[in-house]
């Protein structure tokens, strides 16, 4: 049976270095970033972000993030992929549990949902036990 997970979270810190520099081109940044998660997600997370900008700030990104804690009353740990924009303010990505990637309670369960920064943090998962 699927169940929705709501939570909010903060972010503790973020380091963003740019690893390309090619003249006249987007630049490319990998940020690592740490969150506190509350509500329906309990815990702490670890995310790894790849990005690409464009000449007006808006910018494209990808990133795996796990989180250890508590996801629906599961404790364990799980991995997101994040697939997803920033434009005005506001960063969205669809988000995907990685098969295989969780622990304990969790090491089951699959889902996919959503992530919005504006730049108060929320996240909305649906999650679903594996065979």
């Amino acid at each position: 049976m699927a169940e929705t997970v709501e939570a909010k979270f903060t972010i503790d810190s973020w380091d963003e270095q740019q690893f390309d520099e090619v003249p006249d081109t987007s630049k490319l940044t990998r940020a690592s970033v740490t969150k506190s998660y509350s509500g329906g997600v309990e815990g702490t997370s670890t995310t790894e972000w790849l990005m690409s900008y464009a000449d007006n700030g808006s910018a494209t990104f990808v990133g795996l993030e796990r989180i250890v804690g508590t996801v629906g009353g599961r404790k364990g740990s799980l991995v997101l992929q994040h697939v997803g924009a920033y434009a005005g303010g506001t960063a969205t990505a669809n988000l995907s549990v990685v098969e295989g990637s969780g622990s304990d309670d969790l090491a089951r369960v699959a889902g996919t949902g959503k992530f919005t920064a504006d730049p108060a943090g929320s996240l909305s998962l649906r999650l679903e036990p594996r065979a």
